[in-house]
């Protein structure tokens, strides 16, 4: 999936899911980004989220494609083996959706709470996301919260594969799932299902996919860490431009990267009818897409404790360690070299689609 690495250069291992928003670290090797940063990116696509944290610990992998919730995951021993990491970079913002089977989503469509269509059902449902503390579990919690649907109880919440759900789907054995596409859009597609909320929608530009490496990596190789990340910010600016959907949409289609055909992928990339400023798939946005935001890990760490996953805070400063996941210093020095906006602060304000805010 890359180049020919060229003398000098240093090769790093980066692991990927076949998802729309590995599009930056395929774009980045094809380019050849990694080369004018003295790099050479040898990128593997990886079957799980369990695999892509396993090989990044390991250090098999020196950074990954990963859900920005279960780096905290990772980090605060929840989600499997407790490990410092650290964050880099956000790869996009958005690009989720969370799918109903036919019957549940034409009753949505009728407007018929999902409780109540829930409840009517002859089994108890199942719903799948794709890693217990990962972002597509947050995003289907707390829908489902909000549509009256308690999480916790009455229903039966497993992990899949995002590349096994929509067959799962057509199947029976699952009444819907979140997870980034195109497999939302492959469910549509096979008549498995229909997506009733896009991410977007829940949180217009939220963060979901990091660049994510082990803290020793970004700590005791700096230089490595920034040209990493100045690669991967470079094709995040790429990628924002429409012209070059044609060529990343052709890669994507590869068997090793998504392996879908090129139209389902193209139309994940291309604007929805009726789409709201901001609630689509962005990859850089001047910037906004990609700067590691301190407050988003806090609001993620809300939400681990609203489900029990996390004990409750019992100081001010109790998640204070977000400062040494968010590598804001790496961030800002790419984001210079390359002419890229950073902001003042390391915080933002967020309202979800209910009001309630985030972080």
């Amino acid at each position: 999936m890359t180049p020919t690495t060229a003398p000098g250069h240093r090769t790093l291992d980066i692991g990927f899911m076949p998802l729309i928003d590995s599009a930056p670290l395929i774009a980045a090797s094809r380019l050849g980004l990694d080369h004018r940063h003295g790099l050479h990116l040898r990128l593997h696509r990886q079957a799980s989220w369990a695999a892509i944290r396993d090989r990044v610990l390991s250090g098999e992998f020196d950074a990954v494609h990963a859900m920005a919730a279960m780096v905290y995951g990772v980090q605060t021993g929840i989600g499997g083996p407790r490990a410092d990491l650290a964050i880099l970079m956000g790869l996009n913002q958005n690009g989720q959706a969370i799918t109903l089977s036919p019957l549940l989503a034409e009753a949505v469509a009728a407007g018929r709470p999902l409780a109540d269509a829930v409840r009517a059902l002859p089994r108890t449902p199942v719903f799948a996301q794709t890693f217990p503390t990962g972002t597509h579990a947050v995003w289907l919690y707390y829908w489902l919260a909000a549509q009256g649907v308690d999480p916790m109880h009455g229903i039966d919440v497993v992990t899949l594969p995002p590349p096994q759900m929509p067959d799962a789907l057509a199947r029976g054995e699952l009444d819907g799932f979140c997870a980034g596409e195109p497999w939302g859009a492959q469910a549509e597609a096979i008549g498995a299902g229909r997506r009733v909320i896009r991410s977007g929608q829940l949180w217009p530009g939220h963060p979901e996919k990091v660049l994510a490496c082990r803290r020793d990596f970004a700590a005791l190789q700096p230089e490595v860490a920034l040209a990493l990340t100045t690669t991967v910010l470079e094709a995040c600016r790429w990628l924002d431009d429409p012209a070059h959907h044609a060529d990343v949409v052709a890669w994507l289609a590869e068997p090793d990267a998504i392996g879908l055909p090129a139209d389902r992928i193209a139309a994940c990339l291309r604007p929805r009818d009726g789409e709201q400023p901001g609630e689509g798939l962005r990859f850089h946005a001047d910037g906004d897409a990609n700067f590691p935001w301190l407050s988003d890990g806090r609001g993620f760490l809300r939400q681990f404790r609203r489900w029990g996953w996390l004990p409750s805070a019992r100081h001010a400063d109790d998640d204070d360690w977000l400062h040494d996941v968010h590598r804001l210093d790496t961030y800002r020095q790419a984001a210079r070299t390359l002419g890229v906006t950073v902001p003042a602060g390391d915080e933002r304000h967020c309202v979800l689609f209910d009001g309630a805010p985030w972080g």
